[in-house]
């Protein structure tokens, strides 16, 4: 494995490598979140969300990644205005600048903001009815967090923000590697209904079922 970049936060260090198989990875305190390769989790978050809204004009991302959910999301011509929350900047920076070979091209679209900023401050300072879909893929789920302090993105009181910030008709979804029942509650809590997708994809080979959780806003 040979390392394209290294950086340090106050959450940690990310590390950016290429593996043999030519696959870029992405690390964070030397836990794999995510590469080049794998990437039909990413794309399914966004293609399900996006056919659950009728109109998905105004997008909110929380957590850039390596790009695929942005991406994806910019392939609905529905969809006016991107705007990603990003914690990390080094993560922006290795895009913008082509450490990550497709970033410039996925943030070329004039439809995207990237902002570095906590999603959950980004959610506190949006006005009312700002977005049409939020889409929430930070961690692994809420039982398998990145960092701690992402715990309360699966809570009431910041899915209440996030209700506050959807127009009538839009929706909230959280990707998640398993499936979650107080997730499920806690969206269920928070909007006027809520349901858990299952999304089959197969990775290297093998059937794997991952998780939307949804929260939905009556029209």
């Amino acid at each position: 494995m040979s390392e394209l970049a290294r950086a340090r936060t106050e959450r940690g260090e990310l590390t950016l490598s290429t593996r043999a198989d030519g696959a870029i990875e992405l690390r964070v305190n030397g836990v794999f979140v995510m590469d080049t390769v794998e990437v039909s989790s990413e794309t399914a978050l966004a293609q399900l969300a996006l056919a659950e809204v009728a109109y998905p004009r105004q997008v909110l991302i929380g957590g850039l990644g390596l790009g695929y959910t942005l991406h994806a999301v910019l392939g609905d011509p529905r969809v006016e205005l991107v705007r990603v929350a990003e914690i990390e900047g080094p993560l922006i920076e290795w895009l913008r600048e082509g450490t990550v070979p497709h970033g410039p091209g996925f943030l070329a679209d004039k439809r995207v903001t990237v902002d570095h900023i906590d999603v959950a401050k980004l959610v506190a300072e949006a006005l009312p009815q700002t977005y049409d879909l939020v889409l929430l893929d930070t961690d692994n789920g809420p039982g398998y967090l990145v960092h701690t302090e992402n715990a309360g993105l699966y809570r009431p009181p910041f899915l209440g923000e996030v209700r506050r910030v959807l127009s009538p008709g839009g929706m909230v979804a959280v990707w998640s590697s398993h499936e979650s029942a107080d997730l499920h509650a806690a969206l269920a809590a928070t909007f006027d209904s809520a349901r858990t997708i299952a999304c089959p994809v197969l990775l290297q080979g093998r059937e794997e079922t991952y998780w939307l959780h949804v929260g939905s806003l009556d029209a």
